[in-house]
């Protein structure tokens, strides 16, 4: 069985990807999290922490919102390079840089025990329906 890890009250993962979901900054809390350096992270998709346990009907939510320019909130549950796993409360919003560039923001803090134990159940439920 895999390892959970549990954020503490005060940790807060930041992450801003470019418009195809290509890492362009962690901030460390993100990183210890993950369990990647920061270069490992660079360049690569976000999906490299997707969990299998996450619903593909989750994160196309979360891409028909933010690609019309609203931002999305929800419950995930990221893998860790080792194997574990942690959950997240996401808030993800587009943005545009001063150059013009576009991307996405995604700021991520502890989910509660509760919000946890519903996620779980509705994620289980949307990937039979999948299958």
């Amino acid at each position: 069985m895999s390892q959970e890890k549990i954020l503490n009250e005060y940790t807060f993962l930041v992450s801003e990807t470019d418009e195809k979901g290509i890492i362009r900054f962690a901030n460390d809390a993100f990183c210890e999290m993950a369990e990647y350096s920061f270069e490992e992270l660079i360049g690569q998709p976000h999906n490299i922490v997707r969990h299998k346990d996450m619903p593909k009907i989750a994160f196309k939510s979360l891409w028909d919102t933010v690609q019309k320019g609203k931002t999305w909130t929800g419950y995930v549950k990221n893998a860790t390079k080792s194997g574990g796993y942690y959950w997240v409360f996401a808030t993800v919003y587009p943005f545009e840089s001063c150059d013009g560039t576009k991307g996405y923001m995604s700021c991520r803090r502890k989910a509660s025990k509760e919000e946890i134990d519903e996620h779980e159940a509705l994620y289980k439920k949307w990937l039979e329906e999948e299958r």
